[in-house]
C-alpha cells in the first residue's frame, strides 16, 4: 500500500454537510459524483495532501443507508492507494483477510475499488483504490 488515498464520511444530507465541511476545511469541494451501482452520491475535498469523501445514500437499500441506520453519521471507511489492486486483493486473501470484492469494481474519483470486511480488520472498513489509467491515444 502506498498511502492513505482518502477517508470516507457517511452523511445523511450531503448538501448541508458540504457547507459544514467547507467551513471546517476552509476550502470548497472539488468534485461531486454519483455511483449509481452503489446507491451513493459523493463529494470530495482536498485538504492539504489528504482527501475527504462525503457519502450520502441515494436509495434506502444502499450500503451507506444501512450504515447510517445502524451506526449514524461518521467515519465510514479509510481508503489506501495501491499500484495493482488485483495483486493486493490476492495478497490480502492469502494473509487471511475477508475480501468483500473478489474483483475490483468502478468507484468514484476515477478509481477501481475493493473492500475488506471490517470483521477481519479490527472493525475498520478498508477500501483499496487504484487509479484507472487512460490509454494514450
Amino acid at each position: 500500500m502506498n498511502k492513505i488515498e482518502h477517508i470516507g464520511i457517511a452523511v445523511k444530507d450531503i448538501e448541508g454537510s458540504k457547507e459544514l465541511f467547507e467551513k471546517l476545511f476552509g476550502t470548497r469541494q472539488y468534485k461531486v459524483e454519483e455511483v449509481a451501482s452503489e446507491g451513493v452520491k459523493t463529494s470530495f475535498f482536498q485538504v492539504g495532501p489528504n482527501k475527504i469523501e462525503l457519502l450520502e445514500a441515494t436509495r434506502e437499500d444502499s450500503p451507506i443507508a444501512k450504515y447510517i441506520e445502524k451506526k449514524g453519521e461518521g467515519i465510514h471507511h479509510i481508503a489506501f492507494e495501491v499500484d495493482d489492486i488485483a495483486k493486493e486483493i490476492a495478497r490480502l486473501k492469502d494473509e487471511g483477510f475477508m475480501v468483500l470484492n473478489e474483483q475490483p469494481k468502478k468507484g468514484a474519483d476515477n478509481k477501481l475499488v475493493a473492500f475488506l470486511h471490517p470483521k477481519s480488520s479490527n472493525g475498520v472498513l478498508v477500501e483499496l483504490c487504484q487509479e484507472i489509467k487512460v490509454a494514450a491515444k
